[in-house]
């Protein structure tokens, strides 16, 4: 099983994405490719996805109908910024919280704020998606593992530090950015436990 943290080792730069009717394949630079073999993982804005052609300094993934449906992927275009990380490797500490890389669906960032040092982003999404998320709880948004500041019946707040602003591509967010959202994975079999019982 692939697992990541959330703590996003590096941006990469959208090299090339071509679309058919059955997928799309995106090509990304970053100095990150250097670590990578055909068939590795790498989660790409938040969505595990695999090195199918790699080269010293970018790698090319295919991604299907399915992830470009629930993601932010599909409207990726040459330059545009992403955020990567590799898998967790046995030993590796844990330090944001357990990401999986199965995007559960996108928001739309409502607005943002500034607050001391912090930086507010608002992100408005849908309620089948609000209803797996407390307040102070984890939240990965576009692979960035965040806690949730603030919750309504429309939308939640997460509040940046500067190092996260500065090295994700969550700096770049303003009002009407897609991101993706992976809720806590541990809330969806909590509650598939419950109606169970």
């Amino acid at each position: 099983m692939t697992v990541f943290t959330g703590l996003v080792q590096g941006t990469g730069s959208v090299r090339s994405a071509s679309r058919s009717g059955a997928g799309a394949r995106i090509e990304i630079a970053t100095p990150l490719a250097a670590e990578l073999s055909v068939g590795d993982s790498i989660a790409v804005n938040g969505v595990c996805l695999t090195a199918v052609e790699v080269r010293e300094d970018r790698f090319a993934a295919d991604v299907m109908a399915e992830t470009l449906r629930r993601s932010s992927l599909g409207p990726l275009a040459p330059g545009d910024p992403v955020n990567l990380e590799l898998p967790l490797r046995a030993g590796d500490r844990l330090g944001g919280h357990i990401v999986q890389g199965h995007v559960d669906g996108s928001g739309t960032v409502a607005s943002v704020t500034q607050e001391g040092i912090a930086r507010l982003v608002r992100i408005a999404c849908p309620e089948r998606l609000l209803r797996y998320m407390v307040e102070k709880g984890s939240v990965a948004v576009d692979g960035v593992s965040l806690t949730i500041a603030a919750i309504d019946d429309e939308s939640f707040t997460v509040s940046l530090i500067p190092e996260t602003v500065e090295r994700t591509t969550l700096g770049l967010a303003e009002p009407g950015s897609l991101v993706n959202v992976e809720v806590d994975v541990l809330a969806k079999y909590v509650e598939k436990l419950a109606v169970r019982a």
